[in-house]
């Protein structure tokens, strides 16, 4: 199982699809070999080192958290099914209500798809609020997705760090 890393008021929550199998196993956010998560998040300049999986709890320090759309644990995002979407909507946003953070930053398109019910996202910034809270859609940073090189992803989560500061 993979824990959430959010308290109250925090400036952004990092908002994954879903736990990686190997995440889940091991209990630390974004420790597959081949994800790029933390470096992208250091590249980009939210911290001042590159944080290792195994303390991952230490982006609490840098006001940002962690959490999940989907709790289920995958081997790949596209294992979810329509179904794991709708059963996970009204919990993720009893979190963000009680947490209340400035943003949510998704990681990948399809969760906020699921619960936007939009056919079509743009990256970046998005003009609704998420219980109060303001959107941005960031690439993913598994390696499986391959559609983004870490440079690509430092740009996209660059822009996000830069409207925050």
């Amino acid at each position: 199982m993979l824990t959430d890393l959010i308290d109250k008021d925090l400036r952004i929550i990092f908002c994954g699809i879903n736990p990686g199998l190997k995440s889940a196993w091991e209990g630390h956010h974004f420790s597959g070999r081949g994800n790029r998560f933390w470096k992208a998040l250091h590249q980009a300049g939210f911290t001042p080192y590159e944080i290792e999986p195994i303390h991952d709890a230490s982006i609490l320090n840098f006001g940002y958290g962690l959490t999940t759309a989907v709790d289920r644990a995958t081997g790949r995002a596209d294992e979810l099914s329509k179904g794991d979407f709708e059963s996970s909507v009204d919990a993720l946003k009893n979190k963000m209500e009680h947490y209340r953070p400035e943003c949510i930053a998704f990681l990948g398109r399809a969760a906020y798809i699921a619960f936007s019910g939009k056919k079509q996202i743009s990256w970046g910034y998005q003009e609704e609020k998420f219980c109060g809270a303001s959107i941005w859609i960031l690439p993913n940073p598994s390696g499986l997705n391959r559609g983004f090189r870490l440079n690509d992803l430092v740009i996209h989560y660059k822009e996000l760090y830069r409207t925050i500061s």
